[in-house]
């Protein structure tokens, strides 16, 4: 059941040094590429990174975060830069030709702070940590590392950025699943949004 391994998951950062098969990470891959995004966009590329010093360097870039150097295997989402930063906005008047007008009066400013390509490889990257936690790899999301040094270092050209890094690897420990709020605590219906929600 899929609620059963959403349950299991949890954020490793200590792996030990067994390396993953291909096939499995092929199916790691499989899950990223059947994605979905807007207006079936697929705006990414995946960097496959299981070369021990390359994993290093890319450490290093990262601010040393140590659950990078240890892990088997990082794969970096890699996000298409839409050049007139619009967001996505010439997909949405494709797609509601009748809402043109409307679309273009849209607040500039939300649209260049909410990049829609680079929000989408959060959704492949979902997927990908539940493929890997189906066969007992952990993983633990990155964001925080210095975004020109890492395109530089992977070689992307000026129209992709590295949106995230996923570090995989099989866990040291057990996976300790954190407390989550009830459903009480995190839903409201319609138009209900009281004091007592916002708790």
């Amino acid at each position: 059941m899929l609620l059963d391994l959403l349950k299991k998951r949890s954020s490793v950062r200590n792996f030990i040094d067994k390396d993953i098969p291909d096939e499995i990470i092929n199916y790691i891959l499989e899950a990223g590429r059947i994605s979905p995004s807007g207006g079936n966009e697929q705006p990414w590329k995946f960097g496959v990174i299981n070369n021990q010093e390359l994993i290093r360097k890319i450490s290093e870039i990262a601010y040393n975060q140590k659950w990078i150097r240890n892990a088997n295997l990082l794969i970096v989402l890699c996000t298409y830069i839409v050049s007139d930063e619009r967001g996505g906005r010439d997909i949405q008047k494709a797609r509601f030709p009748e809402l043109e007008h409307e679309i273009e009066k849209m607040d500039k400013e939300l649209y260049s702070k909410l990049n829609q390509e680079e929000h989408q490889t959060k959704i492949v990257g979902t997927h990908m940590v539940l493929a890997a936690l189906e066969h007992g790899i952990g993983s633990t999301w990155v964001s925080y590392f210095k975004v020109d040094q890492l395109s530089k270092l992977l070689g992307l050209p000026e129209s992709y950025i590295p949106a995230e890094i996923i570090a995989f690897g099989y866990p040291n420990d057990e996976m300790k699943v954190t407390k989550k709020k009830s459903i009480d605590e995190i839903i409201f219906y319609n138009s209900e949004f009281t004091e007592e929600t916002e708790r």
